[in-house]
């Protein structure tokens, strides 16, 4: 398992937001994926997509990695955020705005 955790670390460190969702960016398979990816394209936020369900390893280390039950996951700048519900808070607060401008990603 560690070398799949390093993989997922590697992943966030050389990514500044990096979305572990089922689907990619293009094509969500799931409706919080999809309500994520449309937060970060409402606020005009670049990021990697990862698709846990073409690796099913992933899929489930992600949980293990973030100690975080489900899919999707967001990683801004190295840290984790939440799921899709606080991601959906802090837009609706304007507190990822202003992680986003802090983090200089937006």
């Amino acid at each position: 398992m560690s070398e799949i955790f390093s993989k997922i670390q590697q992943t966030i460190d050389q990514n500044p937001v990096v979305l572990y969702m089922k689907g990619t960016k293009d094509f969500p398979q799931c409706g919080f994926s999809a309500m994520v990816v449309q937060i970060l394209k409402n606020h005009q936020v670049d990021f990697v997509d990862v698709n846990v369900l073409a690796d099913p390893e992933i899929r489930q280390a992600i949980k293990d990695f973030s100690d975080w039950p489900t899919i999707p996951q967001l990683y801004i700048a190295g840290e984790f955020i939440g799921g899709c519900d606080i991601v959906k808070e802090m837009a609706q607060s304007g507190e990822l705005k202003e992680l986003l401008q802090a983090k200089k990603i937006c």
